[in-house]
């Protein structure tokens, strides 16, 4: 596979040409998406119903040729309903491994907060270690095991919400807002023609890469510089949300790590083997969003996390 910066610029191009077949003006959750992937991670996409985020993850993994799954989070969901579970054959007289949807390469856990805090800890788990433990026995998930977990975020009643510690374990969180009118008109003139979201071959998404093309991606990632005085940068926004006034809880070194990560994944996704400022200063708000705990007086005037970063971003001196 190609390991070169220049190949993955040439791979997101192609992913992104391809998905764009069925999704219209969403560019930038898209681009996000393939951060993660990339960046060895999992995204929280946050918006409303309709928004074509189940539709997003199956496009993605259908050019990159990966296995997909999604299991629709209720409340009577168990873990073992995601990990899988051993059952007893009559026939041989033994237990067999019967395997949970988190066996596959790209995973929806579909509207995350509506299953319980034990069916949502099995999943992190499996997001965290990258192996699942069934009846005592270690299994390890798929090499570019991905997870893209959904959220409404104004609909609560019957959810449990992810506890902050738990949202941590997400590299970004991504706000999936409504689509342009120009983008939902050319949505609409899709539909008008036939096109159907459940046949992806109907509408021409073909695969352009394999996993191997995403593992090539990340293996190239470590080859993206990053000066110093770009580090202490980064360093520096993420401790100033510990010290903002407008926050209860700031950012931890996991997030500070995150957010290297994402930068260079943008860069290296545009076809650069440097971080610039602009990496650091667009991959913040996705990755930070969801870490911070805003002070009760803050969050009453409807200031929102992201406000907040941009004002610590516009604080800090940029390296030239």
């Amino acid at each position: 596979m190609d390991e070169t910066v220049e190949g993955v610029g040439r791979l997101r191009d192609a992913v992104l040409g391809e998905v764009r077949k069925v999704v219209s003006g969403q560019d930038e959750a898209l681009e996000l998406m393939l951060v993660g992937l990339v960046a060895r991670g999992h995204v929280l996409l946050e918006g409303v119903p309709g928004t074509a985020k189940t539709l997003m993850a199956k496009a993605i993994a259908k050019t990159i040729d990966a296995s997909f799954r999604r299991i629709q989070f209720t409340p009577d969901l168990m873990p073992s309903d995601v990990v899988g579970t051993s059952v007893f054959n009559l026939g041989n007289r033994a237990f067999e491994l019967h395997k949970g949807p988190v066996f596959t390469d790209i995973l929806l856990a579909d509207e995350v907060n509506r299953a319980p805090a034990k069916t949502q800890s099995a999943l992190l788990q499996a997001m965290e270690e990258r192996r699942v433990t069934i009846d005592g026995e270690d299994h390890t998930l798929a090499p570019i095991f991905t997870v893209f977990a959904t959220q409404n975020p104004v609909e609560f009643e019957g959810t449990y919400p992810l506890p902050e510690a738990q949202l941590d374990r997400f590299l970004l969180k991504v706000r999936v807002g409504y689509p342009s009118t120009d983008a939902e008109l050319e949505m609409l003139r899709r539909y008008d023609r036939g096109f159907d979201a459940h046949d992806l071959d109907a509408a021409g998404v073909r695969a352009v890469a394999g996993p191997d093309a995403v593992l090539a991606a990340r293996r190239a990632l470590d080859s993206v510089r990053v000066e110093d005085d770009l580090l202490a940068y980064l360093h520096a926004l993420v401790a100033s949300t510990r010290a903002s006034e407008a926050l209860l809880l700031g950012a931890g070194p996991r997030a500070a790590i995150h957010l290297l990560l994402c930068a260079k994944a943008l860069a290296i996704l545009a076809g650069r083997a440097f971080v610039t400022p602009d990496d650091i200063r667009r991959a913040a708000p996705p990755v930070l969003r969801h870490r911070l705990l805003l002070e009760p007086e803050v969050e009453l005037d409807g200031t929102d996390p992201d406000e907040v970063v941009q004002d610590l971003l516009a604080r800090l001196e940029v390296p030239r």
